[in-house]
């Protein structure tokens, strides 16, 4: 639940680390609506840092850092639970995004989750659907950013398709217009370049169809501004307008040669990247105008957001679609949800609170254990990891991902295949709490919740078993044995302790 102060106020804010700019975006929730209340952009410049060999370096490190201190002084007071933090392309390809992050956090104060494309274009699209005049009319909406650009067909608030093609203004500007330069082969090149990984879309996109396009973000902002104040367009993005202004761009020669009106000086660097990807666009749609809406990531994060604290969390209907979609036995899941639930409320009780994340992460590992046995049964949990590692998951980031998928592979088999988590991460109590309760009801015949008690002890945890419960059940009792040398192995111990129920009533237990 958020907390009283956050109700009092009613304020949220989303955080996206964009490729080419950072945003933060506070917004005042009325009657279920978010009204826009504060902005602040930085710009970052995040993916002109990256080498060829997708290495951040450390210029765009300290721009992106700068930066978050700057959003962490107006969020300074926010409740953890009232803002987001979400990061884009850049980071879901630097291979040191990892190191980045750990200093992004410290600065901001917040944690900051990376999301997957697709991701990134279904809470585009939940931000500018609540922008239009009449979001029932099926929209295209494309969103170009500083490394990837997004496409999503969307109607009524819902999504219908939706893709992200690593392809940015940051990125083509650097390949395609070295310092500026702009000249009619490489224009050529970078809009050839474009179209080449639109064609992969283009033809399923059109069979869909849509009723109006849309184009959000800052580089469909820049043309707009651009088109409009300058006369080069009656509205919006226009194809007349766009070969108006290629035919102004090339006789220019350099982009720091262009003068016009609404041009500002921190889009003029990646203005011919965004321009060639946009004009790839109008060519593999057969676009004659698109209109612009100011919703875009930040807002449709503030709305996802939004979701969650109403008990509307679009991770729980994932949950729920995956389970039909790889045909898991749900009763059996659910059993054992229940249990490995059990058992976590034993070790914290924190965890009563059904928004307790850890318990939520549990409960949702447990409902998708399985998912792998629709590959193979053999080794099935290394395919359900697989899966909730790499599969599509609308509302998960991509740690959120991470996290499902070692949980789950962990949940039997050898521990040592995860002993890279940190030892005292808590994510080794909710692998021991599934790992019980996917041993106690391994004969899938339906039983309740087993009479264990769970508790912590010294370095590691104590398990208290019935003997009368566990005398009938020797496979079980086998199984709680081996759990006994796998605790051990990565020096975690586990005890097994069997006692009967006099006893433990007696002595007080």
């Amino acid at each position: 639940m958020f907390s009283a102060c956050f109700m009092n106020r009613e304020l949220i804010a989303a955080i996206d680390l964009g490729s080419n700019s950072f945003r933060l975006q506070v917004g005042r929730i009325v009657n279920d609506q978010i009204y826009p209340l504060d902005g602040i952009k930085e710009s970052v410049r995040l993916a002109a840092g990256l080498s060829s060999d997708r290495m951040l370096d450390a210029a765009s490190q300290f721009r992106g850092i700068s930066a978050l201190r700057v959003f962490n002084e107006r969020l300074r007071d926010y409740p953890p639970e009232a803002v987001r933090a979400v990061a884009t392309n850049t980071l879901r390809v630097a291979k040191n995004a990892p190191h980045f992050l750990v200093q992004a956090e410290a600065a901001l104060g917040f944690p900051i989750e990376v999301i997957a494309g697709r991701e990134e274009a279904r809470l585009i699209y939940v931000g500018v659907a609540h922008t239009l005049p009449n979001p029932h009319r099926q929209q295209l909406v494309v969103d170009i950013g500083g490394g990837s650009t997004e496409f999503v067909i969307g109607k009524s608030f819902e999504p219908i398709v939706l893709e992200s093609l690593y392809m940015g203004c940051v990125s083509f500007s650097l390949k395609h217009f070295p310092e500026g330069r702009v000249d009619k082969r490489g224009l050529r090149d970078a809009e050839l370049a474009a179209q080449k990984e639109i064609q992969a879309i283009s033809h399923p996109y059109r069979e869909i169809g849509w009723d109006e396009a849309v184009g959000s973000s800052g580089s469909a902002k820049a043309l707009v501004d651009i088109l409009e104040l300058n006369g080069l367009s009656d509205g919006g993005i226009t194809r007349s307008g766009m070969e108006k202004l290629r035919a102004l761009m090339l006789k220019a020669g350099n982009v720091h040669n262009l003068q016009l009106e609404g041009l500002r000086p921190d889009r003029l660097p990646v203005l011919p990247g965004g321009f060639a990807i946009m004009w790839a666009i109008f060519e593999e749609f057969g676009l004659e105008r698109m209109t612009f809406s100011e919703g875009a990531l930040r807002l449709g994060v503030l709305y996802d957001l939004l979701g969650r604290y109403h008990h509307h969390d679009l991770r729980d209907a994932t949950v729920a679609a995956f389970g039909k979609r790889y045909d898991v036995d749900m009763p059996h899941a659910i059993r054992v949800a229940e249990t490995a639930r059990s058992l976590l409320l034993q070790l914290d009780p924190l965890a009563a609170d059904e928004e307790n994340m850890d318990r939520r992460f549990l409960e949702w590992a447990a409902r998708l254990h399985e998912v792998g046995i629709s590959v193979a049964h053999s080794s099935y949990h290394k395919h359900s990891a697989y899966i909730l590692g790499n599969a599509d998951m609308p509302g998960f980031s991509r740690m959120d991902q991470g996290r499902l998928a070692r949980i789950v592979l962990a949940h039997r088999g050898k521990l040592s295949r995860v002993s890279a988590i940190d030892p005292e991460s808590p994510e080794w109590r909710l692998i021991l709490c599934l790992r019980l309760a996917m041993v106690v009801h391994r004969a899938r015949d339906g039983r309740g919740l087993p009479p264990l008690k769970l508790k912590r002890e010294a370095r590691g945890h104590v398990l208290v078993a019935d003997a009368e419960w566990l005398r009938n059940l020797p496979l079980t009792a086998s199984a709680l044995e081996e759990e006994e040398r796998q605790w051990l192995s990565i020096g975690q111990p586990l005890k097994i302790r069997v006692e009967r129920a006099g006893a433990r009533e007696s002595s007080g237990a």
